[in-house]
């Protein structure tokens, strides 16, 4: 978990302080810091990160971060989808099942990927009322709903 936060962070000064066209460029940079890390797990972190591409004065694209204001709003629009559209939240070990009202599965399953909990591993959304959501190892559904009650203030459980 701490090099995960490192590395984090590492990827916000990067892209703060040096031109990064693309991810090969970003993991070259990152090895010379010494992160031994995936495109896989770059692509992870920078979709949590909610980093986009930006154009550079006809220079091509760079890639850029949201601004702390911007970020909250995504998060609160996140917030609200899931509370808009979740009916209840049951589980057994660390998986967990999300009912949903009717065709708001994957919305809700979108909020909950893009609030970055690390105690996900992954989630799939049901055709129509149900999501359901793989705990890490170790992780109890308690924790998660734990977790969520941190994110989201007003989830009534």
């Amino acid at each position: 978990m701490k090099e995960r936060l490192a590395r984090l962070k590492a990827v916000r000064k990067l892209i703060k302080t040096c031109r990064i066209e693309s991810q090969e460029t970003l993991l070259g940079h990152l090895q010379k810091e010494g992160f031994a890390v995936t495109q896989a797990t770059l692509s992870r972190d920078l979709k949590l990160l909610k980093v986009g591409k930006i154009p550079d004065a006809g220079n091509g694209y760079v890639y850029s971060l949201p601004d702390d204001e911007e970020r909250q709003e995504m998060e609160k629009a996140y917030i609200n989808d899931f509370l808009r559209g979740y009916v209840s939240i049951d589980w057994s070990g660390n998986m967990v099942v999300i009912r949903t009202y009717s065709g708001h599965s994957d919305t809700v399953c979108l909020a909950v990927d893009n609030l970055g909990l690390d105690e996900v591993l992954g989630t799939i959304a049901g055709r129509d009322n149900t999501v359901f959501v793989c705990l890490r190892e170790g992780i109890t559904g308690e924790d998660f709903v734990n977790r969520m009650k941190e994110s989201i203030p007003d989830l009534d459980v």
